[in-house]
């Protein structure tokens, strides 16, 4: 029979971005808050002060489970 308790911690991947990295991304959305989402690989990072269409090298502040948060640089 399967074990339907794995640990979740080992089931999960690793996010595609890294806190300090900087990447190049595009704004596809904004969020109820009003900060900018962009994907790294499907990976989603909440970025302040952007607005849809923007285009800008971000700078990873916090890598959460499902999400990141980044500035512009």
């Amino acid at each position: 029979m399967a074990n339907f308790n794995a640990d979740r911690s080992s089931m999960s991947t690793p996010a595609p971005v890294e806190v300090g990295r900087e990447y190049d991304v595009k704004i596809e959305d904004i969020a109820r808050e009003g900060d900018g989402i962009a994907r790294v690989e499907g990976f989603v990072i909440f970025v302040a002060d952007t607005k849809v269409g923007d285009e800008a090298r971000v700078q990873i502040d916090k890598v959460m489970r499902r999400f990141a948060i980044g500035h512009k640089v």
